[in-house]
């Protein structure tokens, strides 16, 4: 069985990477310019702004906040705290990879687990990640376990449809060359399928750790 290619323009998420690529190029000195001249752009709107409000609960300036900043960041409590969400949010990120990336590269080789699966999720990544909060503390309790699920409720989309694109997208010659050299399913999938579509799945888990971060609640 060949990998499914109907769903690659849909499930690709290298066309991005490579895009933001030619935009930017390389990180060179004129890059770390722009980028030094966005952030002081943005220190200047928020210093501007603190002016407007002159209120220090409504919007402090960016000098104070660095300042308090210094002084939280040595709070026991503060990076217990800290330390506490990280194990949050690594928990739900290994549980989003071991669940998206198995049935990744299931949905990207089969076109059976495509027409099964496709429809299930293509119809739970619609939903806000908020709505799953009540449920998720009927089924869990309070405490770790909603915490993780909606970590890894939020990553596991990304990993599965990027790994999806990076099956997808491998040419048939790569296939043809291995089973002319008498490569059996394990080894074309160790050998050929694995590495191919590596660099997607660090896309997508990327991506899911950024959305790990914006679900703890």
């Amino acid at each position: 069985m060949e990998p499914v290619g109907d769903k690659i323009r849909v499930y690709s998420g290298a066309n991005t990477r490579l895009m933001r690529e030619k935009v930017i190029g390389s990180l060179g000195p004129k890059q770390i310019l722009y980028r030094l001249a966005t952030l002081a752009a943005v220190f200047a709107v928020w210093q501007l702004a603190a002016n407007h409000y002159h209120s220090e609960f409504l919007m402090p300036s960016p000098l104070k906040t660095i300042v308090t900043l210094t002084s939280v960041v040595h709070d026991p409590d503060v990076i217990k705290n800290l330390l506490l969400t990280l194990k949050r949010v690594l928990t739900g990120f290994l549980y989003a990879m071991l669940i998206g990336i198995p049935l990744g590269f299931l949905m990207g080789y089969s076109r059976v687990a495509m027409h099964l699966f496709d429809p299930l999720i293509d119809s739970l990544r619609q939903i806000p990640i908020m709505a799953w909060v009540p449920l998720t503390i009927v089924w869990f309790g309070l405490g770790d376990g909603p915490t993780v699920f909606l970590i890894a409720f939020a990553g596991v989309f990304p990993i599965i449809m990027n790994t999806i694109a990076g099956v997808q997208k491998i040419s048939q010659d790569y296939y043809n060359a291995a089973r002319s050299m008498g490569a059996g399913p394990w080894s074309i999938f160790a050998h050929i399928i694995v590495p191919a579509s590596l660099p997607d799945i660090l896309i997508g888990g990327r991506l899911a750790i950024g959305l790990g971060w914006m679900s703890v609640i």
